[in-house]
């Protein structure tokens, strides 16, 4: 087709149509690329100016690669190359380049867009066996409620195990999507095992005060992508609710932990024991929650005497209790005895529940010996652990 000086060239309805509702792929009109060029920036102008003769081998070269243009470009690419009549086997392998290199900080998925984002901070104490999660803010959190805004709160559980005895969550924020919280909360008891295994759950949910409260979003963090006393800042998209797996091995259950101090004090000539505090503790009642105390003995006791009981805490799986006993007895003598500590729930009418226990001695193995051994050793020196509770203990009568 040619074209006098000065005459604008005009394009069919039948040559529309045959773009916009041909199915498949088609053999381009140069008429029609050379009227409506498409092609990606950072190409020669004498590309497009060439045809699409010359332009398909322009973009098959090695120079021009996806790793080497912006993700705009490659997006262009595509386009042109759909335009350009690209095979069916080809298609999928043009689709699937970009998400090979898209910059993870840069790329917005629709679960982004649609549910928010969250920034946080993460910090593994690894002296006091602590977890600090910082909840600073969330950016463009999906709508809840009528106003068009929501009422939301953050959630933490640790995976696997996720119950009423590991959660945490902040305070709540009223009608608004952009929140900021600045709020920390902390995990006690985390050992360099919790660390290698477990996985932080962090949801964002929507306070409903007359109904059920509803789920914004989550997301997860394996407790391994941390480093001991580093702390790792975190700015996520949220994600829709996964399952939690129920199939989970059962002998990693545990009834709880308890942190105790031992101290023997040569000017009084005994031994100082704390019980600090207890930390996901097994559930005994109804409600989902426990009424723990906690006794401690110094066997062999001969004299029935060396029984101790803490305070009761209401309606708690992680008691603060900071109380601490003495027993007259001289160093030499602690090697022969062993102490027995046992957490309990309190129940009303009828016979407390035995929540589970830990034997520290001479006898005992891995972390008990070395703390009562440590104790031993290091006179006048408080020396604290944590302890994984068992729901067995020798030689304890498991009744109050």
């Amino acid at each position: 087709m040619t074209l006098r000086k000065g005459e604008k060239m005009t394009i069919s309805i039948q040559e529309h149509m045959a773009i916009d509702v041909c199915p498949g792929p088609i053999k381009p009109i140069k008429q029609i690329s050379d009227y409506f060029p498409r092609f990606p920036r950072g190409l020669p102008a004498a590309v497009g100016r060439s045809g699409s003769s010359a332009l398909r081998p322009a973009l098959s070269q090695p120079s021009v690669s996806p790793s080497e243009a912006p993700r705009e470009d490659e997006e262009d690419v595509d386009q042109l190359f759909g335009a350009h009549g690209t095979t069916p086997a080809e298609q999928p392998a043009k689709s699937q380049a970009p998400e090979e290199v898209v910059d993870p900080e840069g790329y917005e998925s629709d679960d982004c867009t649609a549910l928010g984002t969250l920034d946080f901070s993460l910090l593994y104490d690894q002296e006091n066996n602590a977890l600090h999660c910082t909840i600073n803010k969330a950016k463009g959190l999906k709508p809840m409620d009528h106003n068009g805004l929501a009422d939301p709160y953050v959630k933490l559980h640790l995976l696997p195990g996720a119950s009423k005895a590991n959660k945490l969550r902040t305070k709540t924020l009223r009608n608004t999507l952009n929140p900021t919280w600045n709020e920390t909360l902390t995990y006690y008891g985390i050992t360099d095992e919790d660390m290698i295994r477990k996985t932080l759950r962090i949801s964002v949910c929507d306070e409903d005060k007359f109904r059920h409260n509803e789920f914004i979003g989550e997301t997860r963090i394996p407790l391994k992508k941390l480093k001991p006393n580093q702390t790792k800042n975190f700015n996520i998209c949220l994600e829709k609710q996964l399952p939690i797996d129920k199939t989970e091995d059962k002998s990693l259950e545990e009834r709880g932990r308890i942190l105790v101090s031992l101290k023997y004090i040569s000017q009084k000539q005994g031994l100082q024991v704390g019980i600090l505090r207890c930390a996901h503790l097994a559930a005994m009642d109804a409600n989902g929650y426990s009424d723990p105390y906690v006794k401690i003995y110094l066997k062999p006791d001969e004299d029935k005497k060396s029984k101790h009981k803490t305070a009761v805490k209401k309606k708690t799986l992680n008691p603060e209790f900071n109380e601490e006993f003495f027993y007259e007895i001289k160093h030499g003598d602690l090697a022969k005895k062993t102490l027995e500590v046992t957490v309990w729930d309190y129940d009303i009418g009828k016979s407390n529940d035995f929540i589970g226990g830990v034997v520290l001695g001479i006898n005992a193995k891995g972390e008990r010996l070395k703390h009562w051994f440590d104790c031993l050793k290091n006179k006048d020196k408080k020396i604290e652990r944590w302890h994984t509770l068992t729901n067995e203990l020798p030689g304890a009568v498991l009744s109050d």
